[in-house]
């Protein structure tokens, strides 16, 4: 049975309060007794069982594992501490003072000359369009810039919600608004047809373009905010922002989005100390006109691809941020996050919440995957040693988040003593984590360190798969699109081909992990 049983008679007339209650301050301290009681037995559990457990650290006969995890645990959570040191000098030392300038220069009467913006729609919920319509009025009202707002839209239910909230809250402005109804199927093309009827404009080079989703909803002060940025700075070409989840789905599936918009502010501030980001957010991100109002943009948005040696050349479905992201950084382009404004999506969560996030993950998963790949041909030179060694290490990560449940399968049949070190290693470290997390979130959330291990099991699993299967690809956002495959006998053996691949690597990776452990010989007949 579909899991709708938390959906409220009127399940969106409540956007607005639940976003003041993102936005409110926090009286007193973040931390309620019950957190910190709950922490305080979390930490005294961890503790006996680093002290408790036999053969834990200690134990001659299980040096193996102790050695295993603790180079693993000095290399993975060594390069989590430099993130999150990064982040804390961005917050605290570099980004006040690029703000400071920035509002300056926005005092001081500079405006950009136009703003366009380019949101695509599909269906969207009519409560949910009505709110991401009237807050981005406000805001073009607030900036007093000329804009020109291009909808991409594949129906007419859409743009007759959106003329209806114009025509309301947006006649008093020196803004209009231009339908762009595909041709075609896809978001990636619908974005290809409004950038082609903005360049016919012939915009300035120093005209401001603003990408988002037709479920983001701008806080206070963004547009603001985020257009003195180029006017502070000519060499900066793209923005991403702070972002945060209004969800509507089972309690678990806002706790995890929560755990990862907090890893998000994390990682994007450690790698906006770099003057780059690892993706130009699609739900919303700002560009300078003069980067991406050509052809070249146009076409890697609409017809992105990849050639892989097995599978062929096939076509991007979903992923258009990464397109940009990989565009502008082939070109060294600048690019910054904002992390004091903030844009709120609402995720509607039908149907199995359980198959939303492997959706998801799956979708971001490859995304990374397919953009990963050929963001490391640009070599460290184009991309700068710091971003391109994190986009090494997200693949390298995979395999290395499965070593903890490899060692716990394997004990099951070798050595029983291994699960509960393995288990106590997982409880520990993921918990010294969420304390990082829990400085960018607005409360601590004790499910989190439990979430956060499920979520790494599982994204490195679907990871691992994706590799062998890049050009598998479905995005429910957009009515369930999927890449369609010819099923042929060419098609059929490529998927064998590569079955065997994905079968084998991890058979090897068992074998490895075996022999460490000093019981290889019972894997040799792999």
């Amino acid at each position: 049975m579909p899991e709708t049983s938390w959906l409220p008679a009127d399940p969106y007339g409540d956007i607005a309060e639940r976003m003041r209650v993102h936005q409110a301050p926090i009286p007193g301290s973040k931390w309620r007794l019950r957190d910190m009681l709950a922490l305080a037995g979390m930490v005294l559990l961890g503790l006996l069982c680093v002290v408790l457990i036999p053969g834990f650290l200690y134990d001659v006969e299980h040096q193996e594992i102790t050695w295993v995890l603790g180079l693993l645990g000095i290399w993975r959570y060594g390069w989590w501490f430099n993130h999150a040191q990064r982040a804390r000098r961005y917050e605290r030392d570099k980004f006040p003072g690029i703000r400071s300038h920035c509002d300056r220069i926005w005092n001081g009467g500079w405006r950009p000359r136009h703003l366009h913006v380019q949101m695509t729609t599909y269906y969207e919920e009519e409560a949910i369009t009505r709110h991401v319509i009237k807050a981005l009025l406000d805001q073009i009202r607030e900036i007093g810039v000329p804009a020109t707002i291009w909808v991409g839209s594949g129906a007419r239910h859409d743009e007759r919600i959106i003329e209806e909230v114009v025509w309301e809250h947006g006649a008093d402005l020196d803004a209009e608004v231009a339908f762009i109804r595909q041709n075609q199927p896809g978001k990636r093309m619908a974005i290809g047809l409004v950038m082609r009827a903005i360049i016919r404009t012939a915009p300035d080079d120093d005209d401001l373009i603003l990408f988002m989703d037709g479920d983001a909803i701008l806080g206070p002060g963004v547009l603001a905010r985020c257009c003195a940025m180029f006017g502070a700075d000519a060499k900066l070409e793209a923005l991403t922002t702070d972002e945060e989840a209004i969800t509507y789905g089972p309690s678990w599936m806002r706790r995890w989005l929560n755990m990862r918009f907090a890893q998000r502010r994390l990682a994007m501030q450690s790698h906006a100390m770099s003057d780059k980001v690892l993706t130009l957010t699609g739900r919303m991100s700002m560009f300078r006109a003069r980067q991406i109002c050509n052809l070249s943009f146009v076409r890697t948005i609409e017809a992105d691809f990849l050639d892989h040696w097995l599978w062929g050349r096939f076509r991007f479905l979903s992923g258009d941020d990464k397109s940009t992201w990989y565009f502008l950084l082939g070109r060294g382009a600048k690019m910054l996050y904002v992390p004091d404004v903030c844009v709120y999506t609402v995720e509607v969560i039908k149907g199995s919440g359980r198959d939303r996030m492997v959706q998801n993950l799956r979708r971001w998963s490859g995304n990374m995957l397919r953009n990963g790949a050929r963001a490391l041909q640009l070599g460290p030179g184009k991309v700068g040693w710091f971003i391109w060694w994190c986009v090494l290490d997200q693949r390298l990560a995979i395999w290395t988040m499965l070593v903890s449940p490899t060692l716990i399968l394997l004990s099951l049949i070798l050595d029983p003593g291994y699960v509960w070190i393995a288990l106590s290693w997982i409880l520990v470290s993921r918990l010294v984590l969420s304390l990082f997390l829990f400085r960018y979130a607005k409360r601590p959330d004790l499910t989190w360190p439990f979430l956060l291990y499920a979520n790494q099991l599982l994204n490195a699993s679907v990871k691992s798969f994706m590799i062998f299967f890049p050009h598998k690809q479905r995005w429910a956002n957009r009515g369930g699109q999927r890449a369609q495959h010819e099923v042929s006998l060419a098609y059929r053996a490529k998927s064998a081909v590569a079955l065997f691949q994905f079968v084998t690597v991890a058979l090897v990776f068992i074998q490895v992990v075996a022999l460490v452990l000093g019981s290889g010989a019972l894997f040799q007949t792999f």
